[in-house]
């Protein structure tokens, strides 16, 4: 029977065989890994990467401001917006209204993912950062509970139903903007550019409400001071959309445009595809990736959102801290991770995804308890070092995870499969993360449940961490390599090149 050398390509061969013919399996492994041409290696420009970096970045960071508001406006948010009478009532209706917004992340990463590997990242990202943008305005202008009765809380689950569903386009998106810009061996240090630019979000957010909440007090804030925070997003997504307009698409999806590189080589073509990315090819085909995501992005989020969105409530309804103090310790550990983090990100392009992300995953795990036992003391200086400890923890993932995610899946699908496998997991376990721990503590009695539900988040993350392949220093699956230099270039091809014989 004859043998193709499609056949051959594909079977396991027999060790005597290659070992008989050496040269023919030797053409079939090169036909099958066809050495890469200088024109099919992506050359980054570097002061374009920096205004992709410096875009997605400024726009994530603004998103996050708009999202971070109302987790730190919570407490008063309940009382304007639910009616009065259990003060636990009311902080449970703010936050489930908090987490109704993550019900519909998912819609939103399952119309922007594809939509952005269709018609570009670029484009998707600027409609993503409108809608956050009108939402968070709106909210600032519903009349209160007070005044208008019933509809006050409807208008405020709609528009917070318009954040988390342009949120669902916003995460996927702005990652695979960075890591297809950014070079194969820095991608782990500009991939923390967009980490730097939540937490700078979050940190504005608790800024803002935290002078506003001392200059004007409870009563201020319930009577309209809440509304300004709100209103300030306007503008600021004004900012974002004109930064984000002025970008060119990436190179890895011009590339996937463009037909004629799809032809420039053999080996341009064994890396890239021409494929769009539609929802049923992402479930049918890559649902083994989608629930390594699902399980890295969630016990991620879960830590994300206890340490970052609801630490504060925390520490002013269980530990008896007034609501200005504790966003006064939040920003000041948020602060501190701001200074490490792209260190982080440059050590994870060294050292591997890996290693520190099973440091964070494990930090999780043996921390948290000790940390929570640390914040019992109610001494600032014990407060303020379980916050360290915990932030410590958080910014390994934080500046691994953006260069992590997107090189799980190859190009013509990244920004799909990614905003679904994210926004899935985040709606299940991150932005329900303030409910169900609020509503433990209720229950249990005991004030630990944070620590007892991160520490099983992280048994998770440590199971995923150990089941993902290492991708730092290599291209983007789909993708050709990509490099900082054209030095580099022709090194990676002279590599290639066969040794002389003698």
């Amino acid at each position: 029977m004859a043998v193709s050398v499609s056949d051959l390509v594909e079977a396991d061969p027999d060790p005597g065989a290659v070992r008989r013919h050496r040269l023919l399996f030797r053409a079939v492994q090169r036909r099958k890994n066809p050495p890469l041409r200088r024109t099919d290696i992506t050359v980054t420009d570097e002061a374009a990467v920096k205004r992709a970096v410096k875009a997605a970045a400024l726009g994530n960071a603004m998103e996050w401001f708009d999202f971070g508001i109302y987790s730190y406006l919570a407490v008063t948010i309940g009382h304007v917006f639910f009616p009065s009478g259990n003060d636990t009532v009311q902080l449970l209706s703010s936050f489930a209204t908090f987490a109704v917004s993550f019900l519909v992340r998912p819609i939103g990463g399952m119309v922007f993912g594809p939509m952005g590997d269709k018609i570009g990242r670029k484009k998707v990202l600027a409609f993503t950062m409108i809608l956050m943008a009108i939402g968070t305005c709106a909210i600032g202008l519903i009349p209160s509970y007070a005044a208008i009765g019933f509809w006050a809380p409807v208008l405020l689950i709609f528009f917070r139903l318009v954040q988390g569903f342009s949120t669902g386009g916003e995460y996927g998106g702005a990652s695979t903007f960075i890591a297809e810009y950014a070079p194969d061996k820095r991608r782990g240090f500009y991939g923390s550019f967009l980490e730097f630019g939540t937490l700078a979000g979050y940190v504005g957010a608790a800024g803002l409400v935290t002078l506003m909440t001392s200059m004007l007090g409870s009563g201020g804030m319930e009577s309209w001071g809440w509304r300004v925070p709100f209103l300030v997003a306007g503008p600021l997504g004004l900012v974002g959309l004109y930064l984000r307009l002025r970008l060119d698409e990436t190179p890895a999806f011009q590339k996937l445009e463009d037909e004629s590189l799809h032809r420039a080589s053999d080996a341009a073509s064994a890396v890239e595809t021409t494929a769009k990315g539609d929802l049923a090819k992402i479930f049918r085909e890559f649902w083994p990736t989608l629930i390594l995501c699902i399980c890295l992005v969630g016990a991620y989020n879960i830590a994300d959102y206890m340490l970052l969105s609801y630490m504060p409530t925390y520490l002013s309804d269980e530990m008896g801290y007034s609501e200005t103090h504790g966003l006064l310790v939040l920003i000041a550990t948020m602060a501190a991770l701001m200074l490490i983090i792209n260190q982080v990100g440059r050590l994870c392009d060294k050292l591997g995804r890996k290693p520190l992300l099973m440091a964070g995953m494990l930090g999780f795990l043996v921390l948290s308890l000790p940390a929570f036992l640390l914040v019992r003391q109610g001494s600032l200086v014990a407060v303020s070092a379980a916050m360290l400890m915990l932030g410590l923890s958080m910014v390994c993932l934080l500046g691994t995870m953006s260069a992590t995610l997107p090189a799980l899946f190859p190009t013509h699908v990244r920004y799909g499969s990614l905003s679904v496998g994210y926004n899935l997991s985040a709606s299940l376990f991150g932005g329900t993360t303030p409910l169900v721990i609020t509503a433990l503590i209720s229950v249990t009695g005991t004030d630990l449940m944070p620590a007892y539900y991160v520490m099983a988040a992280a048994v998770v993350g440590v199971i995923a961490v150990a089941c993902m392949k290492e991708t730092a220093g290599q291209p983007l699956a789909g993708s050709p390599p990509s490099v900082a230099t054209p030095e580099e270039a022709a090194r990676m091809v002279e590599s290639q090149a066969p040794a002389p014989r003698f």
